[in-house]
């Protein structure tokens, strides 16, 4: 098989060559060969090759089970030069038949050698087996070696491409299902920021996504929804932030030009996602900024900034929907002539209670919302009667009592949810475990869960609260008292749960006080 030899080839002037740096990547190439000299004529060949600033890497194996056992165990080679007769007169074929149907490698470019052409004949060999270049060696030159491994290892280069951006699209499609479930806005911004550099296949020291909004007073209000890498900061606030004022100028003087801005230290992405607001991609690069696909990082990143801003107007909502609550609360809690923050502590009390018994995070965040509106019906009591400093009469307790009723009624209107559990919660929240309470006179558990919470949430607050007809009570008298009451106000299982957890109960209301 020493048939290997190369033709005469008209010299050429050597040009003048700048000197490159030694690339960090190499294009791998596996030469298949039982012949050791078309091993070192191959390396003599292309020891100073380079294609897109990369050198090769040439690896040698001198059979065909060799070569198989070399890329069972690693397929990352751009091509491949077969030799067709090596232990068999069609080792080569065998090989490039295993290659593509049983290691399922389409990638690899397979180029066939042969010396002696009759065993392999190149239109049998072309049809029935998929090579990319078929070369007898006795008419294979330098510089057409050269030149076929230019134009495989670009082939190679182009399927690694469309193979790379099929991934990113799969990762995708699966990055946005994954991301759809969380609606906490900085949750998604983190996993949307993690995702992202899994689908860009990228290393990052910095990534960001801000926003700004213009309010109805044309205040500007720039904020982080999210960030991972070298500068992660806890402040949503921009100008509070804990990243450098370079990345902070950055990301503004992109606000102002509103519109995308890279180098080969970032990119940056201007997205606008409402009449009033826009969001920011900040990607600080590590390293291979050269394979940063911006075009693929638009496409995610425009879909992340809309599903982001869509989650800030949710959370705005939710935050004005919250604290309009709890001004309803406090304003029925002033009309008592008791302190406002009361609402506030027992919205906390119940939600841990939620937390502590296991009950899922949407419930336990409603009940949180709705806890304020519990005395609702107090709006309709009589003044004189609501702030009496002493003992109620009897008729004037019937009256008081009626608060329950009237509220579960009027928040019972809306068809929203959280005002049903609310309606539930102001009717309820005075039944007793043992069917003495009132409205209804419900007995265990057909009173609702979210009013046997509240029930024993409303007391233990208010004991510890001062009011206008009593003063406020010592936490070894509340405990005592609840204690008392276990199995007759108050659910036995809520009971044990909070004289467990007592210290953290009585927590919120050390950092929640009363006013003096």
């Amino acid at each position: 098989m020493n048939e290997f030899i190369f033709r005469d080839e008209p010299e050429e002037k050597e040009s003048q060559k700048t000197p490159i740096p030694k690339a960090e990547k190499f294009w791998r190439v596996l030469i298949v060969d039982d012949d050791e000299s078309v091993h070192q004529v191959t390396r003599l060949v292309l020891a100073d090759a380079e294609v897109e600033g990369q050198k090769l890497d040439l690896v040698s194996v001198f059979s065909m089970q060799e070569a198989k056992a070399l890329l069972e165990r690693d397929e990352d080679f751009a091509m491949a030069f077969v030799d067709v007769v090596m232990e068999s007169d069609h080792a080569g074929l065998e090989l490039v038949h295993w290659i593509r149907n049983e290691l399922k490698n389409q990638a690899i470019r397979l180029v066939l050698r042969t010396g002696q052409a009759g065993t392999a004949p190149e239109a049998k060999v072309i049809k029935e087996y998929d090579i990319n270049d078929y070369k007898e060696k006795t008419d294979f030159t330098s510089r057409k070696m050269v030149t076929t491994v230019y134009a495989a290892v670009r082939a190679y280069r182009d399927i690694m491409t469309i193979q790379r951006s099929l991934d990113a699209f799969k990762k995708l499609i699966s990055a946005t299902h994954d991301l759809l479930r969380i609606d906490d806005i900085r949750t998604f911004g983190s996993a949307a920021l993690n995702h992202l550099l899994s689908l860009m296949n990228i290393e990052s020291s910095a990534l960001y996504i801000a926003r700004n909004q213009v309010d109805f007073d044309d205040q500007i209000t720039y904020m982080i929804l999210a960030c991972t890498g070298r500068y992660v900061s806890e402040s949503t606030n921009l100008d509070g932030a804990d990243i450098s004022a370079d990345v902070k100028q950055r990301i503004e003087e992109t606000f102002n030009r509103k519109s995308h801005y890279s180098d080969n230290r970032c990119f940056i992405g201007y997205y606008e996602t409402g009449t009033n607001s826009a969001s920011v991609l900040y990607i600080e690069f590590e390293s291979d900024v050269n394979h940063f696909r911006s075009n693929l990082a638009e496409l995610y990143a425009t879909n992340v900034a809309l599903i982001l801003e869509g989650l800030a107007k949710q959370q705005e909502i939710e935050t004005t929907q919250t604290e309009l609550l709890y001004i309803v609360g406090e304003a029925i809690e002033a009309k008592s002539q008791e302190t406002g923050d009361h609402v506030k502590r027992v919205a906390l009390i119940c939600g841990l209670f939620g937390e502590k018994l296991g009950l899922t995070d949407r419930f336990v965040s409603a009940m949180r919302l709705a806890a304020p509106l519990h005395d609702i019906g107090k709006v309709t009591i009589p003044h004189g009667i609501l702030n009496k400093p002493g003992k109620l009469t009897d008729e004037e307790w019937e009256v008081m009592k009626t608060h329950s009723a009237i509220g579960g009624v009027l928040l019972a209107q809306s068809s929203a949810s959280i005002a049903k559990l609310g309606s539930r919660l102001a009717h309820y929240h005075h039944e007793n475990w043992d069917g003495s309470g009132y409205p209804d006179g419900l007995r265990g558990e057909e009173i609702p869960l979210e009013a046997r919470i509240m029930a024993i949430a409303d007391v233990f607050d208010a004991l510890g609260s001062k009011r206008c007809y009593k003063e406020k009570w010592q936490d070894q008298e509340i405990k005592e008292y609840i204690l008392a009451q276990r199995g007759i106000k108050f659910e036995p299982r809520l009971v044990d749960t909070l004289v467990e957890h007592y210290e953290e109960f009585t927590a919120i209301r050390l950092e929640n006080p009363d006013p003096e």
